[in-house]
């Protein structure tokens, strides 16, 4: 609050072969975190003295990069050559591109000779074959590889680059060979095999082992015979081996297949025959596992997930960190597990927009994820960390052959034009750009939430929030109280467009090494989405934090309209409907609604009221009740329980429109009729889950709510707070803010516009409102008088969030803001009466209010009374009975936005004037 700097980076070191920056620019540090940063200043060329220069920049988004230029001229790309129409072409290391030709030859470029040597003729494989390539186990990414190459008869040939005179051969099929997939390794996993899957007719699957032998031919085994699901296209497309015995497999369909891992011993292939002179003569012959293979059962998939990639296929499988991640040519990457032998997705991503295929993703040291794709004609290696493109080399699309290697100091990516080859070949260059301080969000900051605090390894606690944005993204954050910064911890992705509303449910479930919440996140186009988060201290992670997503269920009204019967009855919803506040509605453990339930209560932009059920088990967001009785937008909605103390308590819902009016709903009878038809359907949509190619049931029809019980004319404009908390007596405080400048508690004309409000005690209130100003009230038997006050840093404020921490024995009020920035509050529980609020974050520009800065040489207001001038109610008890509007105060003519006496800037440890 001070303006002291909160946030520091210092500027990265040279890069190799550039000149030293001179010494001021090398202890150069940047200014607190702003956001969003619209302009940077150079004192002479303190930041541009390095050789080449650099140039910093800053964004909306609250980041600040430096950034060099590359040096000497883009490669591009040439055309090899090859001696014959090239029909598949892979890489073998930077240095050496294999080449299938159309009528069958295999053919090898060495890039350091500029040669093409045979390797395979014609004849000995055919026209229309596949082609796979793997690294010999155990050898580097760059040297010795096997190669597979499987031929339109059902032959197959596999020999070692390092000694292609010797081939096996054999017989697989008696139709068609699709294709050929070596299944990867986990790294680290010891092995002196490789795997080799080849389709053939019908779905069958045939698991090969292969090994090397020093100056003979590969030796082969067959070690399985597995059957993939019926569907048009039936084979397969790429393959890896789990950490813990299992195949993983993708096919041309989009599924995801996991089998058993086949262990058939001695089974091994029988030894080249010998030739009249005693020489090795297994190139020339030929072994056929045709009728050992009917002897092996055909195995089933233990687990499918039936196109889950769509009908465009899936590129890649792979193992990294304990986890599974496949691609596909929708654009999308997902993230799953293996649980009792099951498929679990987890969350699906798509690592930025435009890129509509994604071919592969890489692990990189230093924790990037390289992701490889197209994007439009241009095949792209994309930085997840960087967020921008390492490498674009326009190709004419993926629907041709192509291969990339990118392992070692040199890159090299080959394709297929117009029957020749084409090479692209560079050096791997330095990183274009550095991050002096990461970004946040590219746009508005509409909602936060605070997760809860994990305890690292070692650490002290660090708190955890989620942010919502106008770019259409959700982050979750955290918190460094020593370093004073917000560090990513991982960015929910799936909206279409702003995130407008969060609601987390109900208090996080402690786990032995962090804890477990349940996250909703809507905003525009009337999308929710549903995530489980599981966040645990990491030690190694620079934000000390690991959170791993679940993505639970998802729903938008468009899809539940087309699902719709008699739709032609009805009136079409606007699909531009926008959720502006979510609740997560607390169910009393009763009869009429048996456990598990589990409902959200959603404010709409098309006047309506909705609740949705969640059927966590089957990943299903169900729309229960609705109510169209504001006949106007709804701006804010809070659900709660209501009752006799010790009694049954029931579900009220409150809600608030544009008009300023408050309806409150008793939605206990809608809830227990949805529960009942919820539970009714729960069978069926679990059947529907564990068959995936079943036709589609629709969900019950939505409740009516009916009237409302109650409606308040609390403000004369738009709502745009609402928060209810129970007060002693079996009662309940609601207090509501609105763009008429009045708090609802009683009514409080505020100098400004209130934009957020927060009980901390039944007698202790916290609002915030356009003018920065944050101020404590006191509910008292003479209504609400003012504490104290103090600016805050955030314009535009979109929403307040509280809660109640420990800190060095001693119990805290803690208050997040957010809107062009985010900020973290702290200040004493014990001294609520004359606060000492404590900055833990600002990640904003400091602003006035609209009658300019407050003066720095003007005194607070005096000892004893607040910024109003009110004496404030010191050892006052919170009153014995409330309601809506047994209580009234309204601000005197000191209380004007003119007329208020001059309030300092508190510093970090002084108290609000």
């Amino acid at each position: 609050m001070s303006g002291e700097r909160l946030i520091s980076a210092r500027g990265p070191r040279p890069m190799g072969g550039e000149r030293p920056l001179r010494a001021a620019a090398a202890a150069m540090e940047s200014v607190a975190l702003v956001a969003p940063v619209t302009a940077l200043e150079f004192v002479g060329d303190l930041l541009l003295a390095a050789a080449g220069g650099c140039v910093a920049t800053g964004a909306a988004d609250g980041g600040v990069r430096l950034w060099w230029p590359r040096d000497g001229e883009a490669p591009v790309a040439v055309a090899l050559g090859a001696p014959q129409r090239a029909r598949a072409v892979r890489l073998a290391g930077p240095g050496r591109v294999l080449v299938l030709g159309e009528t069958g030859g295999l053919v090898a470029y060495e890039v350091v000779s500029g040669r093409w040597e045979p390797l395979l003729p014609a004849e000995a494989v055919g026209p229309g074959a596949v082609l796979a390539t793997t690294p010999l186990p155990g050898a580097d990414p760059d040297g010795d590889a096997l190669c597979a190459v499987g031929s339109a008869a059902g032959r197959l040939a596999v020999l070692a680059l390092g000694q292609p005179a010797h081939v096996a051969h054999a017989r697989l099929f008696e139709g068609t060979m699709h294709g050929l997939s070596w299944a990867a390794r986990p790294v680290g996993t010891p092995g002196d095999t490789a795997v080799l899957l080849a389709s053939g007719p019908g779905g069958e699957l045939l698991w090969l082992d292969v090994g090397q032998r020093p100056g003979r031919a590969p030796w082969l085994r067959l070690a399985g015979r597995l059957a993939l699901p019926p569907c048009k296209q039936r084979w397969l497309t790429c393959a890896a081996l789990l950490p813990r015995d299992g195949l993983l497999c993708g096919d041309r369909r989009g599924s995801l297949l996991l089998f058993h891992c086949c262990s058939a011993p001695g089974m091994e292939s029988p030894g080249p025959a010998a030739c009249p002179d005693g020489t090795d003569c297994a190139s020339e012959t030929e072994m056929s596992f045709l009728e050992q293979k009917e002897t092996l059962p055909l195995e089933e998939p233990l687990s499918v997930l039936f196109g889950l990639h769509g009908k465009t296929g899936v590129t890649s499988v792979t193992c990294h960190g304990g986890y599974v991640y496949s691609t596909g040519r929708d654009g999308c990457y997902r993230q799953l597990r293996v649980r009792a032998g099951q498929l679990e997705v987890l969350r699906k991503r798509r690592p930025c927009k435009g890129l509509q295929w994604v071919e592969e993703l890489r692990f990189a040291t230093g924790g990037d994820l390289l992701v490889l794709g197209f994007h439009s004609d241009s095949f792209v290696v994309w930085s997840s960390r960087a967020g921008e493109a390492l490498h674009r080399v326009p190709c004419g699309g993926g629907h041709r052959s192509w291969s990339y290697s990118g392992e070692c100091a040199a890159e090299a990516f080959a394709y297929v034009k117009q029957g020749d080859v084409m090479l692209y070949r560079g050096a791997r260059q330095p990183g274009e750009q550095h991050v002096l301080l990461p970004s946040l969000h590219g746009r508005h900051i509409t909602c936060v939430r605070r997760l809860g605090a994990v305890h690292p390894p070692g650490r002290p606690a660090v708190d955890v929030f989620v942010t919502g944005s106008e770019d259409t993204t959700a982050r979750v954050l955290a918190l460094d109280e020593r370093s004073r910064s917000a560090l990513p911890v991982t960015t929910l992705d799936d909206h279409i467009s702003s995130v407008r509303a969060l609601a987390l449910a109900g208090p996080a479930q402690p786990r032995a090494d962090g804890f477990s919440t349940l996250l909703f996140s809507a905003g525009g186009r009337a999308q929710i989405e549903c995530y489980r988060l599981l966040l645990s201290g990491d030690p190694d992670a620079e934000s000390t934090v690991a959170c791993e997503v679940t993505h639970v269920a998802s729903h938008r009204l468009d899809e539940y309209w087309d699902r719709m019967k008699n739709r032609h009855k009805l009136i079409k919803m606007d699909p531009e409907t926008r959720y502006m506040s979510l609740s997560v509605v607390p169910v009393p453990d009763t009869e009429q609604l048996p456990p598990p339930c589990l409902f959200l209560a959603a404010a709409c932009s098309d006047a309506s009221v909705r609740v949705f059920g969640l059927l966590e088990a089957t990943r299903q967001l169900v729309l229960v009740a609705e109510s169209f009785h504001h006949q106007r937008c709804v701006l804010k909605v809070e659900a709660f329980l209501h009752g006799d103390d010790g009694g049954t308590r029931s579900c009220y819902l409150c809600s608030a429109a544009t008009d300023g009016i408050l309806a409150f709903w008793d939605i206990t009878a809608a809830l227990a009729e949805a529960t009942a038809a919820l539970h009714g359907t729960e069978g069926a949509l679990q059947l529907q889950a564990g068959c995936p190619r079943a036709a589609a049931r629709p969900a019950p029809p939505p409740v009516a709510l009916g009237a409302p019980l109650l409606t308040v004319p609390a403000h004369s404009c738009g709502v745009n707070s609402l928060h209810v908390r129970p007060a002693p007596g079996g009662r309940v405080l609601v207090a509501s803010g609105s763009d008429d400048g009045s708090i609802h508690v009683c009514l409080l004309e505020a100098a400004r516009h209130v934009t957020g409000v927060r009980a901390l005690r039944p007698d202790l209130l916290l609002s915030a409102s356009v003018d920065q100003r944050l101020t404590l009230w006191r509910l008292g038997p003479r209504g609400l008088q003012p504490l104290s006050s103090a600016f805050f840093h955030v314009p535009d404020l979109a929403e307040l969030d509280c809660w109640e921490a420990e800190a060095r024995g001693e119990l805290h009020y803690c208050g997040v803001l957010c809107g062009q920035g985010l900020e973290v509050l702290r200040c004493p529980a014990a001294a609520a009466a004359v606060p000492r609020p404590h900055t833990l974050l600002c990640a904003t520009v400091p602003a006035g209010d609209c009658c300019g800065e407050p003066s720095s040489g003007s005194a607070g207001s005096p000892e004893g009374t607040s910024a109003c001038g009110a004496p404030q109610a010191e050892g006052e008890e919170a009153p014995e009975a409330l309601s809506c509007s047994s209580f009234s105060v309204v601000a005197g003519p000191s209380c004007s936005p003119c007329a208020a006496p001059a309030v300092q800037r508190p510093g970090p440890h002084a108290p609000f004037s």
